[in-house]
């Protein structure tokens, strides 16, 4: 996270009070004792109180804290603990909240799954309180009008499900992993198999519930458009706290083909070619056709000890098998895929399928909010606008075989997102990126050490692919957190520009001219917030 704040950069009571609450715990008693009874003089009935706010001396304070943390670089017995967790019931809560933290100077944090990578919802180096949503999950299906309301708090799997119980021929465009929390999801972005489809969840967005600075609940009649246009893309966190999006559906056939192949560097003779080729296909094919692409150093099957690269492509499309094929021996015949590898299933099989789950699984085990297992990991990101050369896709599997950990993942962009402007919402990678890529490393153990060894890999990778990639800026995606590419210590607009640019290019400044009419005192703020324009 973010270095300690340098003493020389506060008056000295501001000083005396931070050491305060860090080094002595009747500070942090007081300040959740005046939390808990300016909640109880602000929520009703009184008694809800108690049911929603946990205490580090409360038995069940670390197990809910630890239940939506996803990403264990940031769970560690020197991680900075919350002083408190706030857990709203119900949405007027949420707005007692907001006004108690503000008028008390607390920081909040707020989680609505905590899929962040950096942890910056439930993590920070300076005192503070989690406000965390997985209370507040209501789905509302309307199949007659296609839209849903669905609330921050709700996971993508939760969705998804609600959806398949009134229809089996909508869905909602968003990730393929079910325990993702939909607040942050959507309001950073938001991507799936259907985005070449239908584009981003925030291009399917038609209204939004927020609680502003001042405490009051916000619709998008009441907000305006450009906090509603923030919100849809620039991440909420910087604005407010979202309450619930109105979502719309969208149509999938009753049958939909999936498949997944793999090439190893070393035995096919073609493996690059298909590669090389695939930049130029994805993107441009079918809109019915989403191919992604994983690159990562593999043992070889062919030479024992030795390592190789593996390409995997991982296919979702809208239609039968006959049709799948007959375009990729069109337009992929280095693919080598036949009718016999595809497997025609229903939108909700494919659904399971993407999340990696057996095929005999019912649907209900989407409703499982807390994932199986919680490893270390790293993220960053990169677009890619112009096809990588062979000759630089050879020496990119030269550098992940002397590694040999880590790994790339390719999603490919065109259909609908090349016809958004990048100005209609606050993500602005649209026409002209040919596919995204994820940076990506996890590891089990624990350690200092252990971290160094996988971190300096993805970080050396990331070097790597800078000629190759999109500049000035080199550009980010604001749901693939990554602190490497700047953080904000001060909350000015010259650090947070180091970092908006790269996740927002030509929309950062009306980002900043948004944030700054809404929140002017920054209550909202975070590592990688959205900061106010200079006084």
């Amino acid at each position: 996270m973010k270095p300690p704040m340098s003493s020389k950069l506060l008056s000295p009571l501001l000083f005396l009070v931070i050491l305060a609450l860090f080094f002595n715990p009747c500070a942090s008693d007081i300040s959740n004792n005046k939390l808990f009874q300016c909640l109880s003089q602000r929520v009703l009935p009184a008694a809800a109180v108690p049911k929603m706010v946990y205490q580090p001396a409360d038995s069940a304070f670390t197990t809910v804290l630890n239940n939506y943390v996803r990403n264990r670089r940031y769970n560690t017995s020197a991680t900075q603990k919350p002083l408190i967790i706030v857990t709203p019931l119900e949405e007027s809560h949420v707005s007692a909240i907001v006004i108690c933290a503000k008028d008390l100077g607390l920081h909040i944090k707020i989680r609505s799954g905590g899929h962040d990578y950096e942890g910056l919802s439930y993590v920070s180096d300076d005192p503070f309180i989690i406000l965390d949503m997985f209370n507040l999950r209501s789905i509302d299906i309307n199949i007659k009008d296609e839209s849903a309301w669905v609330q921050a708090g709700a996971t993508l799997g939760e969705l998804y499900y609600r959806i398949w119980e009134k229809s089996k021929v909508h869905s909602f465009p968003a990730g393929i992993c079910p325990t993702v929390g939909v607040g942050g999801h959507i309001s950073g972005g938001g991507y799936g198999t259907l985005i070449r489809k239908y584009g981003l969840a925030v291009d399917n967005l038609l209204d939004a519930r927020v609680v502003d600075a001042s405490g009051r609940i916000l619709d998008r009649k009441l907000m305006g458009e450009d906090f509603f246009w923030a919100i849809s893309g620039g991440g909420g966190a910087s604005f407010g706290v979202v309450l619930a999006f109105k979502v719309k559906l969208v149509r999938v056939p009753e049958t939909v083909t999936v498949f997944q192949t793999e090439k190893y560097v070393d035995e096919n003779v073609n493996a690059t070619d298909m590669v090389y080729k695939w930049q130029l296909m994805a993107p441009s094919t079918d809109v019915d056709l989403f191919m992604r692409m994983l690159i990562q150093p593999s043992s070889s099957r062919v030479q024992n000890g030795k390592i190789t690269v593996k390409a995997t492509v991982i296919t979702l499309f809208l239609g039968g098998s006959d049709r799948l094929i007959s375009i990729l021996d069109k337009e992929l015949p280095e693919l080598g895929v036949k009718k016999e590898n595809c497997t025609e299933m229903n939108w909700m099989e494919s659904v399971l399928w993407w999340s990696k789950f057996d095929n005999d699984t019912a649907p209900e085990v989407l409703l499982n909010r807390i994932p199986a297992s919680v490893n270390f990991l790293k993220r960053k990101s990169d677009y890619v606008q112009k096809p990588i050369p062979k000759a630089e896709l050879e020496g990119l599997w030269k550098k992940l075989i002397s590694l040999g950990k880590g790994g790339l993942v390719f999603n490919p962009y065109g259909g609908r997102m090349s016809e958004i402007p990048a100005t209609a919402t606050p993500f602005p990678h649209r026409d002209g990126n040919l596919y995204k890529v994820q940076h990506s490393i996890t590891w089990s153990e624990e350690g200092s050490e252990a971290e160094k060894n996988y971190m300096s890999p993805i970080r050396e990778v990331y070097n790597y692919m800078e000629p190759l990639v999109s500049s000035n800026p080199r550009s980010a995606f604001l749901n693939y957190r990554d602190l490497d590419i700047g953080v904000t210590t001060k909350g000015t607009y010259a650090e947070g520009q180091v970092y908006g640019l790269k996740y927002f290019n030509g929309n950062f400044d009306r980002l900043v001219s948004i944030k700054t009419a809404v929140d002017p005192t920054n209550f909202f703020r975070n590592e990688q917030s959205i900061p106010v324009k200079p006084q």
